[in-house]
């Protein structure tokens, strides 16, 4: 059977995050993180005995192509953390040589280097802010890997993470576009707003999460 995956699950929906929110695209969710943030929303992929069926490369072509069929384009790969799947590089050749265009969301704890060639896909990373409880983790050489089609996801649960990502913004410098992303239910999209202006925050866009207006937030396999 050769290399194999841990899909926890796979849907074709909207983009609810990011530079292709709205836009339709493939999700293949693979079970497994290597952190525990506090809010996480996908908390049942992320543990050792989350639910998945074990693949193989040819059962993801398999699934891509019927959603190429289906007139989609953009596949986006994500969990859990989807780098940590051994071989994750061959998913992303693959998919990118059938016309798909790969999209990593990524907890930004992984170094990117060894995933930005050959095929070079791109990534939705995020920033760990303090409520998240996990920046100690954060590999912050990732930002000088960044071009402008990547994206940084800064999700804010409090007033001070929105001054963090400011500062990190300011540390770093990313090429980037930068998110400003409100955990649901812990701060409200106006507070964030209002700091915005205060602090000149032009740089950064506010994002709110599509799928949970549209779906129940907890709904799976949207």
């Amino acid at each position: 059977m050769g290399q194999t995956y841990k899909l926890a699950e796979h849907f074709i929906s909207i983009n609810g995050e990011g530079q292709l929110a709205g836009e339709l695209a493939l999700f293949l969710r693979f079970a497994g993180c290597n952190l525990r943030c506090s809010y996480c929303d996908t908390l049942w992929a992320c543990g050792k005995d989350a639910p998945h069926e074990v693949v193989s490369l040819s059962r993801i072509v398999d699934i891509a192509k019927d959603a190429i069929e289906n007139g989609v384009r953009n596949v986006t790969l994500t969990g859990g953390e989807p780098l940590l799947q051994p071989g994750i590089n061959d998913v992303i050749g693959r998919l990118t040589a059938l016309g798909l265009q790969p999209e990593i969301e990524t907890n930004g704890a992984i170094p990117l280097k060894d995933f930005c060639a050959p095929c070079r896909p791109k990534f939705t990373m995020d920033y760990k802010l303090p409520s998240s409880r996990m920046e100690q983790h954060m590999c912050t050489e990732n930002f000088a890997l960044l071009h402008e089609w990547d994206t940084v996801k800064f999700v804010c649960g409090t007033r001070a993470d929105v001054f963090r990502a400011k500062e990190i913004a300011e540390l770093y410098k990313p090429s980037c576009p930068l998110y400003l992303s409100p955990v649901f239910g812990q701060i409200e999209p106006a507070e964030i707003v209002e700091i915005m202006k205060e602090q000149k925050m032009t740089r950064f866009r506010l994002q709110l999460q599509l799928h949970k207006f549209i779906w129940d937030p907890m709904e799976r396999g949207v």
